[in-house]
């Protein structure tokens, strides 16, 4: 009987200490649903898309939120822009793929491992949205085959091979190849991106090539949602929501190439 009340007055006080967590704010939206091909979109694999998407994105935003639909198809796009209260869903068979005309992103003022830092802006991104959320059954690629570097010691003889014959310049070693003379020059210097007063625009043009973006960052957002979607071939990590709150993940695939280098998922 003693054991039996000492055991009960254990699991009381331990009971009465346990941490009592928040519980987890879950997106909801409107039912209303904007079609990408409305705002002009077409899935012919050529067609740049971003302004047809972004457009999509921010009209539905404007009217209080909902849904924006990527249907089945190949939608070649540049960066986008997520605002709250907006689900971006991808029916299956999409696949939204990020250019490789680096042009198409310009250097912002963003962080790289918890540091101010300039990179291109990422595919994906939302700064202080509320209520958003990534969903489907597609694919999302980033295109990062032509981002990043590439070790000799990785790669088969005849990837290797391949590799050089699609363009680029190698180290003076001839073990690392880089996608362009500004990438190779990047990797040169130490921590090229960090902002500085004495760092002119010029400077960071000059490396912009090797300030390789994450696929999706999400910063200070509130109530997000990624679901079901396949991230993919990021041209450095994959997911990147940084102090955002009440995030949700679910069965959601993060994958690069296992050479890929910063390749993390999440």
């Amino acid at each position: 009987m003693k054991k039996l009340l000492t055991i009960l007055l254990a699991i009381g006080f331990f009971a009465a200490h346990a941490q009592k967590y928040p519980v987890v704010q879950k997106t909801l939206f409107r039912k209303d649903t904007l079609l990408i091909t409305k705002f002009g979109a077409k899935a012919d694999g050529l067609t740049l898309n971003t302004k047809s998407i972004n457009d999509a994105i921010t009209a539905s935003s404007k009217k209080g939120g909902g849904v924006v639909v990527v249907p089945a198809g190949l939608w070649v796009t540049g960066p986008l822009v997520l605002k709250s209260n907006v689900n971006l869903h991808l029916q299956k068979g999409a696949l939204l793929q990020f250019t490789d005309d680096f042009n198409q992103y310009p250097l912002v003022a963003t962080n790289w491992e918890g540091l101010p830092q300039m990179r291109n802006q990422s595919p994906l991104s939302a700064n202080n949205a509320t209520n958003i959320a990534i969903t489907g059954f597609g694919i999302i690629d980033g295109n990062g085959d032509a981002w990043r570097m590439v070790k000799k010691d990785k790669l088969t003889e005849t990837q290797w091979k391949k590799l050089m014959a699609s363009g680029g310049v190698l180290s003076e070693d001839k073990k690392t190849w880089y996608p362009s003379e500004k990438s190779k020059l990047g990797s040169t210097m130490k921590n090229p991106g960090e902002i500085k007063p004495e760092k002119t625009k010029e400077f960071y043009e000059s490396v912009k090539d090797f300030l390789r973006p994450n696929l999706l960052v999400f910063t200070n957002c509130k109530k997000v949602l990624l679901e079901g979607v396949t991230f993919q071939n990021s041209p450095a990590w994959c997911l990147h929501p940084l102090m955002c709150e009440d995030l949700t993940v679910r069965n959601v695939y993060a994958k690069n190439p296992w050479y890929a280098q910063n390749g993390d998922g999440i």
